[in-house]
């Protein structure tokens, strides 16, 4: 007969922790000091917390699981981006990514096993979805890189959840993660330093537009006509553009907020002069920015990245056209830095 998994310990938000704590026939302050200890002094199991007594810690070690994912592989880039293959309790692995700006460090974020939206571009896209992961599973990658970190005094100062997996598709726990992240009791991290991707789940931007958080939307858009996104995004084809566009229209007006798309350059797909007029056109009117992203090449999939000087006339022709846009830094392109590749690669599933 299998045993129930116990909880992780990075599952529980701060309230959650006092009412743990008050059930125990502890003080609801009990719950503030291992909330402190977990996400300001990173401690990972309860005897690192001195100024709690040894038989709550006890209690403490006997309830929840204690251990981070097992780091499987890691792998750090010439640019300083660490990609990391974890792997959870129950075996499963899953990928997440440290990369460093000028503006901070920030931790790419994985919010299922696998993924079932199917781009055909995109290495997760290949690997069907095995399950959702736990907001605490969420977590503890963050905090995967955070111990490290805090050895040499830095911080994480933002989030993405823009690994494995599709995050609005696994809304409850994704939001439950990144309110935890945000909590300035715990991490601290601003919520206008938290972006969460989506390829295009109306439904469900819809009710992140009507939540009363500050998170940043991304909308990983990827080609500007219905036409070219039905062959790469099978989404397209349930919420197509003028869904998607009408939905952004409803979440910018209720949030005030700039629209963010994400737009991978597939060299002789959507890089083309007709890519750049149909995208100036279906932004035309609308406060958007547009991060242009130079694509990290899968091997198996057939598409191709564009050369820098192919990615800066694109740039150069988008902004002309009137369209707010960056070209993103290359990150990892000397690893396996495509999301999910490095999981396949050592699961099988992809041949290196």
């Amino acid at each position: 007969m299998l045993t129930a998994r116990k909880e992780l310990f990075t599952s529980l938000n701060f309230l959650e922790w006092q009412d743990y704590c008050v059930s125990q026939g502890a003080k609801p302050y009990r719950g503030s000091q291992i909330f402190s200890w977990i996400y300001r002094k990173y401690a990972v199991s309860p005897q690192e917390m001195s100024d709690i007594a040894k038989d709550f810690r006890e209690k403490l070690e006997a309830d929840f699981d204690w251990q981070l994912p097992e780091i499987v592989q890691r792998q750090v880039s010439r640019d300083g981006t660490i990609k990391q293959l974890l792997k959870l309790s129950d075996g499963t692995l899953v990928e997440c990514v440290l990369m460093h700006y000028d503006y901070g460090k920030s931790v790419c974020v994985s919010s299922q096993v696998g993924c079932n939206m199917g781009c055909s571009f995109c290495a997760s896209g290949q690997l069907k979805k095995q399950r959702d992961l736990k907001s605490g599973e969420m977590m503890a990658q963050v905090l995967s890189f955070q111990r490290d970190l805090a050895m040499e005094n830095q911080r994480i100062s933002h989030i993405v959840v823009m690994g494995i997996g599709e995050p609005f598709d696994n809304y409850d726990e994704v939001l439950d993660f990144v309110k935890n992240a945000n909590d300035d009791r715990g991490l601290g991290i601003g919520a206008r330093h938290i972006t969460i991707s989506t390829c295009g789940i109306v439904p469900m931007i819809r009710r992140f537009a009507n939540e009363p958080y500050q998170f940043n939307l991304a909308i990983s858009l990827h080609a500007p006509t219905d036409a070219l996104r039905d062959q790469i995004m099978p989404v397209n084809k349930a919420y197509p553009l003028s869904e998607l566009m009408g939905v952004l229209d409803e979440y910018a007006a209720l949030s005030n907020r700039r629209l963010t798309f994400e737009y991978i350059l597939l060299k002789g797909f959507n890089d083309s002069p007709d890519c750049v007029r149909a995208l100036a056109k279906l932004l035309r009117g609308r406060n958007a920015y547009v991060n242009l992203i130079p694509y990290n090449t899968v091997d198996n999939n057939g598409f191709q990245t564009v050369d820098y000087k192919s990615a800066l006339q694109f740039y150069d022709a988008v902004s002309k056209a009137g369209v707010k846009c960056t070209l993103r830094q290359k990150h990892g392109e000397d690893i396996d830095a495509a999301c999910g590749q490095l999981r396949a690669f050592v699961s099988g599933e992809m041949k290196a």
